[in-house]
């Protein structure tokens, strides 16, 4: 079924990024209905929104006044989405003001609404910034965190707009869950992603075949359900995606400096990284070289400590661990085991080979809880198995509030 997209566009220079998520929601089908700001209209003229878009575009409540548009947009819409929303329209949606189209629309909407924030930062980190996105999520709004990079001029940090593929990938997701998309909302998540490398020397190391898609996907699909959302990532190469704070490690140990770090004030952790379980002994400064008759080298591997132990082991009353499994024989029987070891709540269970899991754009898993319960998670996109965990979370942590 078609869905009705509204996109609003905020005044800040980041608007013409908007020219491409409008892309990707009309080539995915929707009907989107632009909705800009009088200030937007400077960096991006009427014209071109209304040719991307195919539908009339007004700024004002006052156009086409017989069709009641400061209403019925809002109350015929599927999702809301704001690219670039401004320090300016989140200050207006926090407090309830109507004094264009667009936050008319935003008080009539009763669909998911996601804010996509752009601005330089020390807007983004001013306190009534802060203020008016606390009140926007409290009210089950999901507001992504900006990006960080390159802002106008020669600043560089916090506040860029997140890439319009990933904003269309929440927004997606949104469309999918419904209004009661944000069951997050308020909560702080950790997950961790990847693979860790473990170096023998300056040219080789020891590591594994994540690609961190699955890790990747479990932060997208959080983001989207409104929590704020901590990646760990371990040697990945995937896009940030929108509305994550992300911290890349590459061993072992950073991985457990940084996830200990972040699971201490976290609702929930879920570890879905591959971090190496042994580690060479030995670094060699020189790259380790062939000797006279081709006798390889003796390596004595050293084992690196069990980070989702740890955290289960400190685990603080409320908190729910999320552990993974995977297996190439057995999985059933060493997933319980490690379940019961890490003092996890829950452990996502998958068999792991050729063509299987790693790499690849869907994934198939068991779900064990501490509590007993079984789920079977069948061949899947990695975004619908990682939403299909958060379920889970979800459930568990509401019956603890």
């Amino acid at each position: 079924m078609t869905a009705r997209v509204v996109l609003g566009v905020g005044g800040g220079i980041a608007a013409y990024k908007a020219c491409e998520l409008l892309r990707l929601f009309t080539e995915s089908g929707h009907a989107v209905r632009v909705v800009p700001t009088a200030a937007a209209l400077r960096f991006v003229g009427e014209p071109t929104w209304a040719a991307l878009s195919g539908q009339p575009v007004a700024t004002e409540v006052w156009q086409d006044v017989h069709a009641v548009p400061h209403v019925a947009i809002g109350q015929g819409a599927d999702l809301v989405v704001v690219a670039p929303a401004t320090a300016d329209l989140l200050a207006k949606a926090a407090h309830g003001l109507a004094d264009d189209l667009l936050t008319n629309t935003l008080l009539t909407a009763r669909c998911p609404v996601l804010l996509a924030p752009a601005m330089h930062t020390e807007m983004w980190e001013h306190p009534a910034t802060v203020a008016n996105v606390a009140t926007l999520r409290s009210r089950g709004v999901i507001v992504l965190e900006p990006a960080s990079g390159r802002l106008t001029g020669t600043d560089t940090g916090k506040g860029r707009l997140p890439d319009p593929e990933e904003i269309f990938a929440a927004g997606r997701r949104l469309l999918t869950r419904g209004a009661g998309g944000a069951d997050l909302a308020g909560r702080h998540v950790v997950v961790t992603a990847g693979g860790t490398r473990e170096p023998l020397d300056p040219v080789r190391f020891l590591g594994n075949r994540s690609s961190g898609k699955q890790g990747y996907a479990f932060a997208r699909t959080a983001a989207a359900r409104g929590a704020r959302v901590t990646l760990v990532a371990a040697n990945s190469v995937l896009p940030d995606p929108a509305g994550v704070t992300v911290v890349r490690v590459g061993t072992t140990e950073e991985l457990r400096v940084a996830t200990l770090a972040a699971a201490a004030d976290a609702d929930a952790v879920v570890m879905a990284a591959a971090p190496s379980d042994f580690r060479p002994a030995a670094y060699s400064d020189q790259k380790i070289k062939k000797v006279a008759g081709g006798e390889a080298p003796v390596i004595e591997l050293v084992t690196n400590p069990d980070i989702a132990a740890e955290i289960g082991a400190a685990k603080r009353s409320g908190q729910v661990l999320v552990a993974f499994a995977a297996e190439t024989h057995d999985a059933m029987t060493h997933g319980a085991r490690k379940l019961a070891d890490k003092r996890a709540d829950l452990i996502v269970i998958n068999e792991v080979g050729p063509g299987r899991a790693f790499g690849t754009d869907s994934n198939a898993a068991v779900v064990l809880g501490a509590d007993g319960a079984r789920v079977d998670l069948a061949e899947q996109p990695k975004e619908d198995l990682a939403d299909a965990v958060w379920d889970l979370v979800s459930a568990r942590l509401s019956s603890q509030d």
